[in-house]
């Protein structure tokens, strides 16, 4: 506990003075006993983090190195299998990097850092080494984080609660907290050399959002102990289902090491999703099938290696805008016990953070050592780990320079410039919590985005609440504009009907109002902007009528995505129409409500909406004029051509700019297969089949003309989405000019058949 005269300086309202005084003592070793038999070496500074290495004189062993900035000096911990420590001070310092080498350290070695400074919370300054901290570049952790009393830096159960977080706590944390593992970089069970990634170009791209653990939790092909495991999505089973449905790439949601809140292991509930990290180079330990001394580290890459032999790439959802730490309230397990004022953005009084995440921290990103933890983690993860690329939760606080949104901010040009992070896919996440954080349409070149206004314009059209067709067109079209500025493409533009933060698709259909009360937080978590429509009643029915119209929901929301330029994004589940029974915030569900419910591909129908879905893809992958590689300019690109995009009323005419702003329920656009702009990679002139795709949210059927010459002789039906049994659809025939019925609430693709 904290001392005496700490303890009457608080309730005297004075600050308490910082503790001081040697080091302790641990098992009755003096400080600086190795247990070895050789002294610690003094190394290198670089690399940063444990490397397993031999030295020049044949002496196997550790470098360890620390960036401390600030820091008074910096113990190396390491323990045994029973939980002894030992205890080596790492006296040499370069540049704030604390280093030594310890000769017979090896792979499978646990250890942690107890770092030595001032506290002093009004000026930041939190460093306590009573807690054992985590090493930022750790490849491997064991164990998990319980958060008791114990791995806060301060006295958490203080009386005065409005200055707990300034009286240290100076009880031990090493017993409560998991500990870094030394990995050997080399090991040879890894045989890395016969990857080959899978290189999808951007507009052929579409994104599979899935959850390591609920993916495979409950899948009957996956042998039970791989289930919920690297392993288990690696297993051929799990591949398959991939395969069959004809993604490109899974996004996975976080899978560097993160720790679960104190608040939801107080109401025995976790953290699923992940977003939440606390090791930016270890994949987490408790997606393991093979242990967690290291063998994470080689299970993780066979798992991406499994993927790129079926074709697809591996894309991570990485949380680099806060971490597990939270704010001053928040435990003390790695950054905020090596340099507080380094790591985290602080407010003018400093004792408090600044909050651009909702999270209680932010990552000082513009800290030059910040900044390297950054992107040499994410350069560990494509050159070592072999992933595609990344999605960046909440990125808009990376690109913060010191208070505002900057795209010329460090981050954004280090990442423009580094050779190989620059040839990933990057995905922004482009909004964060603090004043100016909305930046959908800004980030540049190189970067794509989530687009919440695509979700939000297709939400709104098949829930009857969009006043015009205006934005509907901009987004089905690619979203030109918001990104067709500094040489962007329509790829710039990740499309998503869903996520994984907010209603499944078919909840969207089923429900109106969330109903997150399993989450303990009195339904107050979680959006209530769900842009959702019950289609008549609340939650789960047996009303034939109302399921087939949530059917048909489904069907039309899907086909929607699926053929608008753009990259579309697929949730895990949606193609199966999985439900968390109207929990829009799942993040602490890690059971039934979270897990992909495989049970749901054995239910009787005709022709499942898992065919639809790989129908749609396939027809996707056939035909470049649906994944387009540049913006639509509405003009024809040779003189005998038709324009490349054109757009009908109901009447089979052109729209007017009268149109665009009048109310209306139907929207139609043809793309035409003849005016695609580029050539393929011989210098050909990429030619195709041109599409009608007639958008019909109306609860009564229209009557609809079809284009005529020039645009048409004859059209022939690929998808209605009225049909329950798709196989029913294709091969119908309609002649040019001639008027048809849209069923109500349908979207119908029609290829033209005379080449037109």
């Amino acid at each position: 506990m904290s001392s005496a005269a700490e303890q009457e300086a608080v309730r005297e309202g004075e600050r308490p003075r910082p503790a001081a005084g040697p080091r302790p003592a641990l098992n009755g070793r003096p400080r600086g006993a190795d247990g070895f038999g050789s002294p610690v070496r003094p190394g290198a500074p670089n690399p940063l983090g444990a490397r397993y290495r031999v030295g020049p004189d044949g002496v196997a062993g550790t470098n360890f190195a620390l960036w401390a900035g600030g820091a008074e000096a910096v113990d190396l911990c390491l323990f045994d299998a029973s939980g002894a420590e030992v205890r080596l001070p790492l006296t040499e310092l370069t540049h704030e990097i604390w280093h030594g080498f310890v000769p017979g350290v090896g792979p499978g070695q646990r250890y942690g850092f107890r770092v030595h400074g001032r506290w002093d919370p009004w000026t930041g300054a939190r460093w306590n080494p009573a807690k054992l901290l985590l090493d930022p570049y750790a490849r491997a952790v064991d164990g998990e984080y319980a958060l008791p009393p114990e791995v806060y830096g301060h006295v958490r159960d203080w009386p005065q609660q409005h200055v707990a977080d300034t009286v240290r706590d100076d009880r031990d944390s090493a017993p409560y907290v998991p500990k870094g593992v030394v990995v050997h970089d080399d090991a040879p069970d890894d045989e890395w050399a016969d990857d080959r990634r899978p290189k999808t170009p951007w507009a052929d791209s579409v994104i599979y959002e899935l959850h390591v653990r609920g993916f495979t939790k409950l899948h009957p092909g996956v042998p039970p102990e791989l289930r919920g495991t690297y392993a288990g999505l690696a297993h051929p089973a799990a591949v398959g289902h991939l395969v069959r449905l004809g993604v490109t790439a899974v996004e996975l949601l976080p899978v560097h090491q993160f720790a679960h809140e104190d608040h939801l292991l107080r109401r025995g509930l976790r953290n699923y999703w992940g977003y939440n990290s606390v090791g930016y180079f270890a994949p987490h330990a408790g997606y393991s099938a093979s242990g967690t001394a290291g063998q994470q580290v080689g299970e993780f890459k066979r798992m991406v290696r499994a993927l790129h032999e079926a074709g697809i790439e591996v894309i991570l959802d990485v949380v680099y805008n806060h971490t597990a730490e939270a704010g001053e309230l928040g435990p003390t397990l790695s950054l905020k016990g090596i340099d507080n004022r380094g790591y985290y953005r602080l407010q003018h009084n400093a004792r408090h953070y600044a909050d651009y995440t909702g999270c209680g921290n932010t990552l000082h990103v513009v800290q030059p050592q910040v900044l390297r933890l950054i992107t040499d983690s994410l350069r560990y993860w494509v050159t070592e780990m072999g992933v595609d690329g990344f999605r960046f939760d909440l990125a808009a606080a990376l690109a913060r320079s010191m208070h505002d949104v900057d795209m010329l901010s460090p981050f954004l040009a280090v990442i423009a410039q580094d050779p190989v992070l620059r040839r990933v896919k990057l995905i922004a996440e482009p909004w964060d919590v603090g004043n100016g954080g909305y930046q959908v349409g800004a980030f540049p070149p190189l970067w794509t985005e989530w687009n919440d206004r695509y979700r939000d314009a297709v939400r709104d059209f098949w829930r009857g609440a969009l006043p015009d067709l205006r934005d509907l067109g901009y987004r089905v079209s690619g979203s030109s504009d918001l990104y067709a500025w500094g040489g962007r493409r329509p790829y710039a533009s990740v499309n998503f009907v869903t996520a994984h933060d907010g209603f499944t698709l078919r909840d969207l259909v089923s429900y109106e109002r969330k109903h997150n009360e399993a989450n303990g937080e009195g339904n107050r978590d979680g959006t209530n902007d769900n842009r959702a429509w019950n289609c008549g009643a609340e939650g789960e029915t047996d009303d034939p009528d109302v399921n087939a119209l949530r059917r048909r929901q489904i069907r039309n929301l899907l086909t929607t995505l699926l053929l608008s330029t753009g990259v579309p994004m697929l949730v895990s589940g949606d193609e199966m129409g999985r439900t968390q029974g109207g929990n829009n915030n799942a993040y602490c569900q890690d059971n039934q409500t979270g897990w992909l419910d495989w049970s749901l591909l054995g239910r009787p129908g005709p022709d499942g909406l898992l065919a639809l879905t790989s129908r749609l893809l396939a027809l996707r992958g056939a035909h470049p004029v649906l994944r387009r590689r540049a913006f639509f300019s509405g003009r024809p690109q040779t003189p005998d051509g038709l324009r490349d995009l054109a757009w009908f009323t109901t009447h089979g005419a052109e729209m007017t700019e009268q149109d665009w702003y009048a109310p209306s329920s139907t929207l139609a656009l043809f793309l035409s297969g003849r005016d695609i702009p580029g050539r393929d990679a011989r210098g050909t002139q990429v030619i195709d089949d041109s599409f009608l795709i007639v958008l019909h949210a109306a609860d009564r059927p229209t009557a609809f003309r079809l284009p005529g010459p020039p645009w048409a002789e004859e059209y022939e039906l690929v998808v209605d989405t009225s049909l329950e049994d798709q196989s029913a659809a294709p091969g119908t025939v309609h002649r040019g000019g001639a008027r048809t019925t849209v069923p109500a609430r349908s979207v119908l693709l029609l290829r033209v058949r005379d080449g037109g």
